[in-house]
């Protein structure tokens, strides 16, 4: 494809594009497609000349859209939303046409320092405590990664990074019951061993009990481990519970215990100066880490990683060979240095662009509305007589079920609750998804969409009480 070719058909897909964007309510939100449709419409093996981008686009079309689930789509109300904006989509196209990988401040010096500067703003957005300095991320849970490898350097004095777990102690990690899958994942990863991590008891808001976790850590101590890191949430992914991190704290300084806050997902609320009072004790934590690439309009993907000590995170991952040496040493940031993969995406150009468009006003009006209509949502389902609410509403995040009668069996609610979920979904109306909360099948909706409105909220309220009268009208045939 030469550049007469390439400007022509960008500019097609920019206005495809458009088009999508002002249509995409037009589509079922959850792909309707079966298992194997997409791969079976596929050649089994590549082509052997080249193809024209009008076929392989009119493929695009024919196979891929099909298969598509619609994260824009304003009543995609799964999981915890994977958010786009216009700002953005356009800061990534240009990051896809500079082709910078971005490694270290000489490959290319103004997306270190513009990362270098997001994150600041961030920091201030956010109100994290001042020393504190950042990184972007591919996700949280790589984040969360590098807050359990740097803990277990600087536990070891990084004798781990040099000769393994050899005459180590034994570290053990802490997290609550409710804790994100990533946790296990990492411990693992880490070589910290699954058998290590100590899920704490929740209470009845699904947030970590602090006499749980000091119980803990002194039964591991007496019995001879160490323990070396605590997570501590604020939104775990069922229900947005938060984690009390002041008596946190407390614990970890007492016995000198790193600790992480992961707050993927509901970080961003904490832009609001009402939400402010969920930092509270971050002056006593470690790490933090939170995804503009969830509810702050900027594409995935987007993980803002802060640390107190940044020192010790770059010793953690630093390596020196000769190829990568460069003259300006310590007047930069290589942020090959701060996290995992040498390689970087150029992230902060696509944060920087969404937070100039909307301004801290324009975010914070945006995400305060998500707020309101979710409490609202809550609110409809305390006074529906055919619902139960079954968690917070801490933020935007409603856990519910429906509950026919209090003499049917638990598990035939559940299969009832499980049909409804189901039955809306498969409408192409509407995605929800499902966790389980003290055992019970709950039915979660998250209103967060970049282009969520309240006439969105009133169609799938409409919607969940169509279905659920009409399921209970069936158990009555």
């Amino acid at each position: 494809m030469d550049n007469k070719e390439f400007r022509k058909y960008a500019h097609e897909l920019v206005d495809w594009m458009a088009d999508f964007l002002e249509n995409v309510e037009s589509y079922p939100v959850r792909s309707q497609v079966e298992p194997k449709d997409i791969i079976k419409q596929l050649p089994e093996a590549p082509p052997a000349v080249s193809e024209s981008f009008p076929e392989i686009f009119a493929d695009f079309e024919r196979i891929i859209m099909p298969g598509m689930t619609h994260w824009q789509h304003p009543s995609f109300h799964a999981y915890f939303p994977g958010n786009a904006s216009p700002p953005s989509l356009l800061a990534e196209m240009l990051t896809a046409t500079l082709g910078a990988q971005c490694m270290i401040w000489q490959t290319s010096p103004a997306a270190a320092e513009l990362e270098e500067q997001m994150m600041n703003w961030l920091r201030e957005m956010l109100g994290l405590p001042a020393g504190f300095t950042g990184v972007i991320q591919d996700t949280a849970s790589t984040a969360t990664l590098c807050a359990m490898l740097t803990a277990r350097e600087k536990a070891s004095d990084f004798r781990v990074n040099q000769q393994g777990f050899y005459k180590e102690p034994t570290y053990t990690i802490y997290c609550s019951e409710q804790t994100h899958s990533s946790i296990e994942k990492g411990v693992k990863i880490a070589g910290f061993g699954k058998e290590h991590l100590r899920k704490i008891a929740t209470d009845e808001n699904f947030a970590l009990i602090p006499e749980a976790l000091a119980k803990a850590v002194a039964d591991d101590i007496a019995a001879g481990y160490h323990p070396l890191c605590v997570i501590a949430t604020i939104g775990t992914t069922s229900s947005t519970a938060c984690d009390p991190v002041v008596p946190i704290a407390e614990i970890c300084r007492a016995h000198n215990i790193w600790l992480h806050v992961d707050a993927a997902f509901a970080g961003t609320a904490l832009i609001l100066p009402e939400m402010k009072h969920y930092t509270e004790g971050f002056k006593y934590i470690d790490s933090f880490v939170f995804n503009p690439h969830k509810w702050m309009f900027t594409n995935f993907d987007c993980s803002a990683y802060f640390v107190k000590d940044p020192a010790m995170l770059v010793r953690t991952f630093e390596i020196l060979p000769e190829y990568l040496k460069t003259k300006e040493g310590s007047q930069v940031n290589d942020y090959r240095d701060w996290g995992i993969p040498l390689g970087r995406r150029f992230r902060a150009l696509k944060l920087w662009f969404v937070i100039r468009t909307y301004g801290v006003e324009g975010l914070q009006k945006a995400i305060r509305k998500h707020i309101t209509m979710a409490q609202e949502f809550g609110e409809w389902i305390t006074a529906s007589p055919n619902f139960e609410l079954l968690a917070l509403v801490n933020f935007n995040t409603v856990c519910f079920r429906l509950i026919p009668s209090d003499s049917m069996p638990a598990e035939a609610v559940d299969n009832l609750n499980e049909q409804l979920l189901e039955n809306l979904n498969n409408s192409g109306k509407i995605y929800l998804t499902q966790t389980r909360l003290n055992g019970i099948y709950t039915i979660r909706i998250v209103i967060g969409q970049t282009n969520v409105e309240q006439r969105h909220v009133d169609a799938a309220r409409s919607l969940i009480a169509t279905e659920a009268d009409r399921l209970l009208a069936s158990l009555n045939e």
